[in-house]
């Protein structure tokens, strides 16, 4: 290896440990910052914290390495453009590409890292940090609990309640729990204006105490005798005060932490899981379309005629069809067209929503196959964009490049994040949704590269000053003749 290339590496690659690694810590800690709440005052050992920070540390870098490789390409040729580096190696005929050969090299085994992270390690942190993030919210389930919604966090349970408050925002108001625990459906529904949770670390239990409530139970389904179910088919009782116990040591053991039930998200699958899997996402989604328009033809009775007599004619039949029926057959054939548009309609309202979820979770998988290998070459076409853009300013140091970088990368991700909503709608196709970004940047850099091999500005304002220039210059030089 030449002097000259030596040199060029050492030159970027300083800036971009330190900037990959700045990044890194600023993002590990947006994630912890948002987490925060779910994780402190629990009784989590620190082992468990720091495996939680490993793990989106591992999620993380592959995103913080883009943003290194474009900040330290624009500071490297920067600082090589403000130095007179490049007059300097202009003038013994050293061109800006041979200048560079290097560092293109490097990005390129950087994207090809990139990939191995996104392909191998980024599924198996996903796994694990979710895992992890949901057994550390059972831990105290009592915190876990979200005001406005039913909570399924406590197993055999599903608990609502308008407002969580108090010290220790363990006091509720308008609390409805649903009591599944016995495994035959929803029996038991209790209701109360306020209630309390009592959790103490350590227990295996978790206390209610439920105040100025009603209590229902059916029995029909417990009961085994046909004279039983008779005899009680349900109980309800109002109450000043009920308290009862909830056996939580499924999910608050050491064992609950390290549990793993969520393993099918679409961000847990490496590519060859995913090309696997979206197959048969893709014959199940039709299979269900198939399905629904064959109940919908059958809804409609789009196949059944009205029957004519024999003896009409077919040139005596109107054009206009419901002219060739009595005014009660009118009425009656308006009557069930209404009525069966009426049940399609239904039968669609009904299935909108299931089918939409359908193709979206299809939608997810296929999007983030693509948006895999999209985003691995992210590395590669944002060194494109830093290092031209670098040596056009020929400014290093952390101030104007970060601020160039800061931009960029805003315009990146945006669009890329812009580009994976659309196609998770159906907007547009998944690869294009995966690709816009690319789509947008390359033409950018091209345009970078091209401009900085040339010795030009970003933007070349004699190109508009300069006809108006030579107008005006005209205009006077004729009057003054």
């Amino acid at each position: 290896m030449k002097i000259l290339d030596r040199y060029i590496l050492k030159t970027f690659l300083v800036p971009f440990v330190a900037t990959f690694l700045i990044v890194l810590f600023v993002l590990v800690m947006q994630v912890l910052w948002q987490t925060f709440e779910n994780i402190a005052g629990k009784g989590i050992s620190l082992p468990f914290i720091l495996k939680f920070l490993y793990y989106t540390t591992l999620i993380i870098t592959p995103q913080a390495l883009p943003i290194g490789v474009l900040l330290s390409s624009i500071m490297a040729l920067g600082n090589l453009g403000e130095n007179y580096e490049f007059a300097a190696a202009k003038s013994a005929g050293i061109s800006l590409q041979r200048l560079v050969r290097p560092l293109v090299f490097l990005t390129m085994l950087l994207s090809g890292i990139n990939f191995l992270f996104l392909n191998n390690i980024y599924p198996y942190a996903v796994l694990k940090q979710k895992n992890l993030y949901l057994n550390i919210k059972k831990k105290k389930p009592a915190m876990a609990l979200v005001p406005g919604s039913f909570n399924s966090d406590i197993p055999g349970y599903q608990i609502k309640f308008d407002e969580k408050y108090g010290e220790e925002e363990n006091l509720l108001k308008k609390v409805l729990i649903y009591d599944l625990s016995g495994n035959k459906g929803n029996q038991k529904v209790i209701t109360a204006e306020r209630g309390k949770i009592i959790s103490e670390e350590g227990s295996r239990y978790m206390t209610f105490i439920l105040y100025d409530g009603y209590y229902y139970e059916e029995h029909v389904k417990s009961a085994k005798t046909t004279l039983k179910k008779k005899k009680m088919a349900a109980s309800n009782a109002t109450f000043k005060e009920y308290e009862f116990n909830i056996d939580i040591s499924e999910v608050s053991g050491e064992k609950g932490l390290t549990e793993e039930k969520h393993t099918k998200n679409f961000m847990m699958l490496s590519l060859n899981q995913l090309g696997d899997t979206i197959p048969s996402l893709k014959e199940n989604y039709d299979e269900v379309l198939l399905l629904k328009s064959k109940n919908l033809l059958a809804t409609v009775s789009q196949k059944d005629l009205y029957e004519y007599p024999d003896s009409l004619k077919t040139k005596d039949i109107n054009p206009a069809i419901l002219e060739n029926f009595e005014l009660k057959e009118k009425v009656s054939i308006l009557n069930t067209a209404s009525t069966k548009i009426g049940r399609a309609q239904s039968s669609l309202r009904n299935n909108l929503t299931s089918i939409k979820w359908k193709r979206k979770n299809l939608n997810f998988f296929d999007t983030e196959y693509y948006n895999r290998i999209a985003f691995s070459l992210s590395c590669l076409i944002l060194f494109f964009i830093g290092a031209p853009l670098g040596s056009i300013i020929r400014k290093g140091g952390f101030g104007l490049p970060m601020i160039l970088a800061i931009a960029i990368y805003v315009t990146y991700f945006f669009s890329n994040t812009f580009g994976k909503n659309l196609a998770e709608e159906s907007s547009i196709t998944s690869f294009l949704g995966s690709w816009i970004a690319a789509i947008i940047m390359v033409p950018i850099g091209i345009l970078l590269t091209r401009r900085a091999t040339k010795d030009k500005g970003i933007f070349n304002i004699n190109v508009i000053t300069q006809p108006i220039s030579n107008f005006f210059k005209k205009i006077f030089s004729k009057k003054e003749a």
